[in-house]
């Protein structure tokens, strides 16, 4: 039988990449493609993605806390650890860098939708990053749930 930190981590990488994939690519393109308000679509999609980072980065830390629990310093040569560690780095990257940006510039936009404004071309290069950081994390995903330990 397996130990419940064992089945805590399985979970932890079912919640985390299930989320990614889930929201990205099912929740956030029925959300604009059923709305019409983009801008309300924008904002519950940008809640969502908030949720899916503090997922992430609470995974990604238990995850490597409990790897480091059973191997202790090997863990530094699996594969698994560094895999998680850069999607972890990279959800801090998009909840802390990027999306404070995205937010910041929403915000100077008002009262116009940021697509409407001045700053339509910074937030459509930021949200191209956005989309970039956000698919790596989902292909690493697919890597932690297809690997063999």
């Amino acid at each position: 039988m397996k130990r419940l930190t064992d089945n805590l981590a399985l979970i932890s990488i079912t919640l985390w990449v299930g989320s990614l994939w889930a929201i990205g690519y099912l929740a956030a393109p029925v959300l604009f493609s059923s709305l019409g308000d983009k801008m309300l679509a924008g904002a519950l999609a940008g809640k969502m993605f908030a949720i899916v980072a503090w997922i992430g980065m609470a995974s990604g830390t238990y995850l490597l806390l409990h790897r480091i629990a059973i191997f202790g310093a090997a863990t530094l040569k699996q594969r698994f650890f560094w895999i998680v560690l850069f999607m972890l780095l990279l959800a801090v990257a998009q909840q802390f860098g990027i999306q404070p940006i995205m937010e910041g510039l929403k915000e100077q936009a008002l009262p116009k939708s940021v697509m409407e404004s001045i700053f339509r071309d910074r937030f459509s290069r930021w949200h191209g990053i956005s989309s970039i950081v956000y698919l790596i994390q989902s292909l690493l995903g697919l890597a932690l749930v297809l690997r063999k330990n």
